[in-house]
């Protein structure tokens, strides 16, 4: 059977139930941090010329100095995580790969796609960890892999914690880590992504990917990124504070937090679909899941839209 893929954003849906004009929403369903990275003057080479080795090599030397790579591992850049994620399967003969639910659904949907079958089994030789969780914010136990198992951690929220990242265990063969650009950085329209393992364990997937396969822009906005540590060190201090103010919002209004990252924030409240009606008229959109009838998942507002959300969750408050 064909997995669900359900997702954050959908505002044009929103938008046309709703009304308005998108410019007017603010739009809460998605973890992208709302102020991103600034992107500055980009080299018009990067727009008209094919992307040289000189680009890539320096992107990935800064990926590696930003997330402390282990010198036996390779990093591979994609157009974005979610290529990544479509073409890991592919890497190893269809089989068990073990997915503990909930999770971020793309990787279920990926392995059924390509023939495996997706258990909550731990004894299965593949594993595939959100870390942190995407929605509930868990970080992930798993130990370092046995002989011949495979675990796979998807770290694109870990960027906030970058203490609890694993990506140490890829120095051996056996785990593979993947970053996202989109999230922590906030241009997920960017798409740009990596994954970090040994070269045994990560096998042919640069060849999968083919050539060029990040933009010349990507790669030049990547490097400046990357190599922003000053950039990286604020932001991770901003959106913990706006993390704690949401929080106190969503309580004050009478929800009760579960947890998440300084990225998005999940909430558990008496009816999560009347949540998202009340927030929509007011033109702010937010993410339920099919799994669950109580539990409401907001990203971080921008600065400006603060007083907007604040007002919305306070006339929520005082009607429940």
């Amino acid at each position: 059977m064909k997995k669900v893929r359900d997702h954050g954003g959908g505002l044009d849906a929103a938008v046309e139930r709703y009304g308005g004009k998108h410019d007017g929403w603010i739009d809460l369903s998605t973890g992208i941090n709302p102020h991103p990275f600034p992107i500055g003057h980009l080299n018009a080479r990067a727009w008209t010329a094919l992307p040289d080795r000189n680009a890539i090599d320096g992107m990935i030397r800064a990926a590696r100095t930003f997330w402390n790579v282990p010198e036996s591992a390779a990093v591979i850049s994609a157009p974005g995580c979610s290529a990544i994620i479509s073409r890991l399967p592919t890497l190893w003969p269809a089989q068990r790969v073990c997915i503990l639910q909930p999770t971020y659904n793309e990787h279920a949907a990926a392995f059924d796609l390509h023939g495996w079958d997706v258990t909550e089994d731990t004894n299965a030789k593949v594993r595939v960890d959100v870390h942190p969780n995407n929605p509930d914010g868990r970080l992930s136990a798993t130990p370092a892999p046995e002989t011949g198992t495979i675990t796979i951690l998807d770290e694109s929220f870990c960027d906030t914690c970058p203490e609890a990242s694993l990506v140490a265990l890829t120095a051996r063969p056996g785990t593979i880590v993947l970053k996202s650009f989109g999230k922590f950085w906030g241009l997920a329209g960017l798409r740009l992504g990596f994954a970090i393992g040994h070269p045994a364990t990560l096998g042919k997937l640069s060849d999968h990917l083919g050539p060029w396969a990040v933009a010349g822009p990507a790669l030049d906005i990547g490097t400046k990124a990357l190599t922003d540590i000053a950039w990286a060190v604020q932001t991770r201090l901003s959106l913990a504070q706006s993390a704690k103010l949401l929080d106190q919002a969503m309580l004050e209004a009478g929800a009760q937090a579960v947890c998440g990252t300084d990225l998005f924030r999940t909430y558990d409240v008496a009816d999560a679909a009347m949540w998202q009606d009340a927030l929509a008229k007011h033109h702010i959109w937010s993410r339920i899941f099919p799994y669950s009838k109580t539990w409401l998942r907001l990203g971080l507002p921008h600065a400006d839209h603060w007083p907007r959300v604040k007002a919305a969750l306070n006339e929520i408050g005082q009607s429940l």
